[in-house]
């Protein structure tokens, strides 16, 4: 994979796992360290280190960034988003103790569901940009958040996307006196510095939980350990999340972290590790240097248990290596599990507990990680679960078209039986707007009256 030029001077890579193949560079002295590390034939090497977090703030501070939104258009955009999104029966479910008999059909709702803050500040955000922007060019690097509705949406009212094939962006259709957003998952450090070169203006919907993950990186880098990141490497917010560390391995779960520690603890196939982590680290990864001091982080919308798991282990690991005394130079942990997540996952343990669920509904886009994993949970407690992203899922007929948590989709004929009264569970992915759920439940209780 090669990097494009511009005119600029620098060199932008557009590909998701930048790090690996580019390093972009910046001559100011301020936004670089100077690392000495001494060559197998003895001579000192010097390379240039960054400073990611000077130089993210660097681009924030310009007075073409905006991250708070639009005062002049922010009440005009509430009343947009309380029409297109809210659902008046998702307001009887929270109102009657999250239960409501209708047409038949108990249906019991998740206590924490659907819209997070970060999510609908984002979208308020780019509907505010739209609005602030009326004869501007808007483009967004990516989805504004994994929900194909409110992205249809957007397109709808004019906004475009940076053309990608798979995980090459081409940020060069941006014109002089565009508008650029960036999206809930945040963009890279290579990405918001091209941007900022070219002098748009940049609007950033990132939420400040993946902001917390970066500040949590800077303190990785500042006491030079390698970001061990729980998360997805193609996921867009790991990409991003990536770009703003030092040195990084992405885990996926459980079975790669106990790998790693493996290898941490009793060395290995070098060769091996290198090709089973090739989409997954820095560039000139060491796993026999650069291993010896590592810090955890996380895609925020992984399940909190399995992140919880993986930073005890590391933990135990460096350890059971180094000595419980050289813990607090070979170890670091800081919080990092979205307050979010965190509740819609606890909620749909707790609704997957109820015996009397003949089926659970998880509704929420296809490519959304926190969806996936409430999707996994139900699955996890041997429930039967479909998990959809729209109404069209459902029908036409008694039909349904559903994935599983891997990503695996079906079609199920007869879904809905004759005959019998039903309770179903339901809960909502982050990204996902009431009104959506609200739609998905009408064609599923009108299927029911038309089987009874």
């Amino acid at each position: 994979m090669s990097s494009i030029g511009f005119n600029s001077g620098m060199s932008v890579f557009l590909h998701g796992n930048h790090n690996r193949n580019e390093v972009f560079m910046q001559n100011s002295s301020k936004c670089c360290s100077r690392k000495v590390q001494v060559g197998m034939n003895g001579n000192s090497i010097v390379e240039e280190r960054r400073d990611k977090r000077q130089a993210r703030r660097k681009v924030m501070s310009s007075e073409k960034f905006n991250r708070r939104g639009f005062k002049t258009t922010k009440e005009e955009v509430e009343g947009m988003m309380t029409e297109e999104f809210t659902s008046s029966l998702i307001k009887e479910l929270r109102e009657q103790a999250y239960i409501v008999e209708k047409d038949g059909i108990t249906i019991k709702l998740a206590k924490a569901y659907g819209f997070c803050w970060g999510v609908e500040r984002a979208v308020a955000i780019a509907y505010e940009a739209r609005q602030q922007f009326p004869n501007e060019t808007l483009w967004l690097t990516n989805e504004v958040i994994h929900n194909p509705i409110v992205n249809k949406r957007l397109a709808d009212v004019g906004v475009k996307f940076v053309p990608q094939n798979g995980l090459v962006k081409d940020l060069t259709v941006v014109g002089d006196g565009d508008v650029v957003i960036l999206p809930a998952f945040g963009a890279t450090l290579e990405e918001m510095e091209y941007l900022d070169k070219r002098n748009v203006q940049i609007v950033d919907t990132t939420c400040p939980w993946v902001s917390k993950v970066w500040n949590s990186l800077d303190k990785h880098q500042k006491v030079n350990c390698t970001s061990v990141i729980h998360g997805k490497w193609k996921h867009e917010e790991t990409v991003a999340t990536a770009s703003f560390a030092d040195k990084y391995l992405i885990v996926l779960n459980m079975d790669e972290a106990k790998y790693v520690c493996d290898y941490i603890k009793n060395g290995g196939d070098r060769d091996e590790f290198l090709s089973k982590f090739k989409n997954a680290m820095s560039v000139g990864f060491d796993p026999d240097v650069d291993l010896n001091a590592v810090g955890i982080a996380n895609q925020t919308t992984m399940l909190k248990g399995e992140t919880e798991e993986i930073g005890k282990l590391f933990e135990k690991t460096m350890m059971e290596k180094y000595g419980v005394a050289e813990i607090s130079k070979r170890f670091l942990a800081f919080n990092t599990i979205c307050d979010a997540t965190q509740e819609r996952q606890d909620a749909m343990y707790d609704l997957v507990k109820d015996k009397d669920l003949d089926f659970m509904l998880v509704v929420g886009g296809f490519n959304s990680s926190n969806t996936s994993h409430l999707q996994e949970i139900a699955e996890h407690a041997g429930l039967v679960s479909y998990w959809v992203d729209s109404p069209e899922c459902v029908g036409p007929g008694n039909k349904i078209t559903y994935r599983k948590s891997h990503g695996e989709e079906f079609t199920l004929a007869e879904f809905l039986p004759k005959g019998k009264k039903l309770t179903i569970g339901v809960t909502s992915g982050a990204s996902t707007p009431d009104k959506v759920v609200e739609d998905v439940l009408e064609r599923v209780t009108m299927i029911h009256k038309l089987n009874n």
